[in-house]
């Protein structure tokens, strides 16, 4: 590094109270790690900020240096937004914080922590907020993207839990966005990801949940794939709103209550969590026990038990690449895609998620937020070709592009959800927002003109 860079280094240093790191600090390799092994970046600089304050500071700093700047919320992205090659990476992990108002039923949240975090803390109090489906996932990048999962058909997405949110804007001002102050920003953050500024906080409404759920996973073994997602179908057409679930195209994990000689036998998995009585839950099955699955799993357990459960397959540093779409129904045409495709998969450790999108999550007008997923959807696909060998991965990769390019024709309209892009490509970001992109290129003229924000699924200013 140049004496110019150290000197304008220390300057950083002296303007913020958390560290600032480059390549030979100690602490530089974990500031700058991200869950995606297959990503391979090294920032210039590692702004790890403490306050909003920091972040204004470092945004300006790195503007003034020239660098390109990327934001650290969890570190999640599959694209492995959070690092670029030389440039500054202003990392939010330690703003941690998660604040409960059991009364009021809200949770304030760091724009640094994970799910993991808001889930054990609102559930100190019988609450949570919709979130995703692994727990060391962050809490910004989901959000900000839209945000689904178990209890999507009760409460929606995470946007539509979203009250309000500190964000810091790149002229270096901090403001608080709701549907009363700045409301287009707020539109925008709901969906559109972090294009308009860095999020510091997020305030979230709060839903009684738990402490105790109930899980059904049904396990089907590969020669009754089609079988068994036809009848997924089926129940999730049915199910009510205090049932979430998924139709799980994955191998049989080599878990105890698993026979052994099914251990890492590719299948489907009808997963169903019910936050109703016992009675009810056990009711609802009933018809999936009857189909006579390989296995099955069916207890009660906690709730950040249940967030949990997915964890394992999809540990930090596999190396991962992931599409994502939304299918209008799934059609038997459609059915006969998805068994054919997992069918194809290499990798144990590859998986196609369906999940239901029904309930709360179509109560709200599309218009509403800015999220690209169309509400009018049956399912959100999710594709993964996920490995911890290299070798494997160039061809899990061509995987994931082949199944995506299979399911097309059966989807509703958009592309991909954009928290499952491995790629930021300009066409696929607009397709994911349709006619909602020019309004966002609108607000990302007022708040963000010179597109300084740019490492994500990038909405450039009109």
């Amino acid at each position: 590094m140049t004496n110019t860079m150290s000197g304008r280094v220390d300057a950083l240093r002296t303007a913020i109270d958390g560290q600032v790191l480059l390549p030979d600090d100690p602490d530089y390799d974990r500031a700058a790690l991200i869950w995606n092994g297959a990503i391979d970046r090294s920032p210039a600089v590692v702004a790890r900020c403490a306050s909003a304050a920091d972040v204004a500071s470092a945004l300006r700093w790195g503007q003034e240096c020239g660098l390109e700047i990327a934001v650290r919320g969890g570190g999640h992205s599959v694209a492995g937004a959070a690092v670029i090659d030389g440039g500054l990476t202003i990392d939010l992990s330690p703003l941690t914080s998660v604040v409960v108002d059991p009364v009021a039923r809200r949770a304030r949240c760091g724009g640094g922590a994970s799910l993991a975090q808001l889930d054990a803390a609102c559930q100190e109090h019988g609450l949570a907020v919709p979130a995703g489906t692994v727990s060391h996932t962050g809490v910004a990048g989901l959000t900000l993207g839209g945000g689904f999962g178990w209890l999507s058909a009760m409460a929606g997405l995470s946007i539509d839990n979203l009250i309000s949110a500190e964000i810091v804007l790149v002229d270096g001002r901090v403001v608080r966005a709701s549907s009363h102050e700045y409301p287009d920003l707020f539109w925008a953050l709901r969906g559109g990801g972090g294009n308009f500024g860095v999020v510091t906080e997020f305030e979230f409404q709060l839903h009684p949940v738990g402490p105790l759920v109930h899980l059904g996973m049904f396990f089907f073994e590969l020669g009754r794939a089609e079988e068994a997602i036809r009848l997924g179908r089926k129940f999730f057409v049915d199910s009510p709103r205090t049932a979430g679930g998924a139709i799980a195209c994955v191998n049989a994990p080599p878990a105890p209550f698993v026979p052994e000689e099914a251990h890492f036998a590719p299948g489907v998995a009808l997963v169903v969590a019910g936050f109703g009585a016992a009675d009810e839950h056990a009711a609802m099955i009933a018809p999936l026990r009857e189909a006579g699955p390989l296995f099955e799993l069916v207890t009660p357990m906690p709730y950040v038990a249940l967030q949990q459960m997915l964890d394992d397959g999809a540990p930090w540093g596999v190396r991962a690449y992931e599409k994502g779409l939304y299918l209008e129904d799934l059609t038997d045409a459609a059915v006969d895609a998805i068994a054919a495709s997992i069918r194809a998969k290499r990798s144990p450790m590859s998986q196609l998620l369906l999940f239901p999108l029904g309930g709360a999550y179509r109560d709200v007008p599309d218009e509403a937020t800015a999220f690209g997923g169309s509400r009018s959807a049956r399912y959100a696909a999710a594709i993964g070709g996920i490995t911890l060998d290299p070798q494997m991965f160039d061809d899990e990769r061509q995987w994931v592009r082949s199944t995506w390019a299979a399911l097309r024709p059966f989807s509703a309209g958009r592309g991909s959800y954009v928290n499952m892009m491995a790629e930021f490509e300009d066409d696929q970001v607009r397709a994911a927002y349709g006619s909602k992109y020019e309004r966002l290129a609108l607000i990302k003229t007022v708040y963000d003109p010179r597109n300084v924000l740019r490492s994500n699924a990038n909405i450039k200013p009109a």
